[in-house]
């Protein structure tokens, strides 16, 4: 199995840190001020195919999500209001009842989206001593100092910075705008801690006085304590790469002398109308939305399937509409097979499974191995189809086993009369064909034959 590794910028054959059978794996979780919207949610059907895949290869996943209920500010270099601070004010409540409420949200998409949730969900705002004391490894160890307004991770003590983004630290300072007056050393070194006026609404005691957590220590804080210095897979959507994730590989390295994921992987951006979807552009959709338009959360998770992970993904109310009749097709198919009495050779099911494989293999492949699926549906209708069509969607995800069955009993003697007619039918026995279909007719039964096999049905 290969995956491509952000931190190489190659696919990756992959194999566990230990050697062992559990993939210990971190997953960049959300910041609970508002609701996901579409885009949001492609990265965790990511994360889910990622997971699912594992599990088909035979691995145990411990998983790890962290829900970031404090210290992510409005802009990602520590400019701005934190997102959750500023929401509760907005709407006169207490922070808390905020990010309750929008993480149940949350988790009742992943489950329409049928994501899997990872092992361990983990709020920052429980792990805040765990955090101040990352903080103060980091000033023992010469990478964090004080400043007036928090402690701030010093970049130039740290020469592997840009590995993961190839920002190096001369591209920073080329770039860098002049240094405002506030302490730091270097105007791109970023808060891992940050001091809280009087009127900042959530803040904990600290060795600095009244405070709270910058939002890339979190993450770093979490991984480590759940999974240790070093685990297999990092996760999260590309816009993480050249800030966020940068600075968890800085103050990784800074606290344990370690890059904390063997692999980095990162799922692309999903457009809207060919453009950027964000909520300040007001172009972006809920689950809720897309349902109340007539698109299923199942249509929407077979959209996102179409697309490679790692290739940009366009939403447009016409490519979902296309996503719906072929979704709604590939039910039709399946139904076909699952309500048909017929067999496939076994060698022909392992072509195929084999196929499936060597596309989930190959860097979770998905929309290839839809393909393999698409085209394994024109075989006759056969249950053995349905089943191994079941057995696939370990990996889609896409309710196969919630079609809804076509409730008719065909007695045993009307099933081996239409095995012996269609026998007749591909010898070309076209008199014995008709004299059988004529019997079933009198015994109220109709075929009915397509390219893809027969069914059954009363008349």
């Amino acid at each position: 199995m290969k995956l491509y590794n952000t931190l190489t910028r190659k696919k990756d054959e992959f194999k566990t840190l230990d050697g062992s059978n559990t993939v210990r794996m971190y997953s960049c979780g959300p910041t609970v001020y508002n609701y996901a919207h579409i885009g949001n949610l492609r990265t965790y059907v990511f994360m889910d195919l990622l997971r699912r895949v594992l599990k088909y290869e035979g691995y145990n996943i411990k998983g790890v999500m962290n829900i970031t209920d404090v210290g992510h500010l409005t802009d990602d270099d520590d400019n701005g209001e934190d997102k959750m601070a500023k929401t509760a004010r907005e709407q006169k409540k207490d922070p808390w009842q905020i990010a309750k409420y929008y993480t149940e949200v949350f988790l009742k998409d992943f489950k329409r989206l049928n994501i899997d949730v990872p092992e361990i969900v983990c709020k920052a705002t429980d792990y805040i001593g765990e955090m101040i004391e990352y903080v103060e490894g980091l000033i023992k160890n010469g990478y964090g100092y004080e400043t007036d307004d928090g402690i701030y991770y010093d970049i130039s003590k740290f020469s592997g910075y840009g590995q993961l983004s190839g920002n190096t630290l001369d591209d920073l300072k080329a770039g860098a705008r002049i240094e405002v007056n506030d302490g730091k050393r270097n105007p791109y070194d970023f808060a891992i801690w940050k001091k809280a006026p009087k009127e900042h609404i959530m803040q904990w005691p600290s060795p600095w006085g009244q405070g709270y957590p910058g939002w890339h220590i979190e993450c770093s804080t979490m991984s480590r304590l759940h999974l240790g210095d070093q685990f297999d897979i990092h996760t999260g959507g590309v816009d993480h790469i050249p800030i966020h994730h940068e600075n968890e590989i800085a103050q990784s390295e800074g606290f344990t002398g370690k890059n904390p994921a063997k692999y980095w992987i990162h799922g692309d951006f999903m457009l809207v109308d060919g453009g950027k979807m964000s909520k300040s552009l007001g172009n972006t959709y809920t689950i809720d939305q897309l349902i109340e338009k007539g698109y299923s959360p199942m249509v929407f998770r077979f959209f996102c399937l179409n697309a490679h992970y790692r290739k940009k993904l366009n939403f447009t109310f016409e490519t979902m509409d296309g996503a719906k009749t072929s979704y709604e097709r590939l039910c039709a198919s399946l139904l076909k097979h699952k309500n048909s009495p017929a067999k496939t050779d076994a060698s022909v099911l392992e072509k195929y499974e084999k196929e499936f494989r060597e596309d989930i293999q190959d860097d979770i492949n998905v929309p290839s191995a839809l393909g393999v699926l698409f085209t394994m549906l024109k075989e006759p209708a056969s249950i053995d189809v349905y089943n191994l069509a079941l057995k696939f969607d370990k990996v889609f995800g896409l309710d196969f086993d919630k079609l809804e069955e076509e409730k008719q009993d065909i007695p045993a003697e009307v099933i081996e009369k239409a095995e012996k007619m269609q026998s007749a039918r591909l010898e070309k026995n076209w008199a014995v064909a008709d004299a059988i279909r004529a019997e079933l007719t009198e015994m109220g039964y109709v075929i009915k034959n397509s390219k893809e096999g027969y069914t059954i049905e009363k008349k």
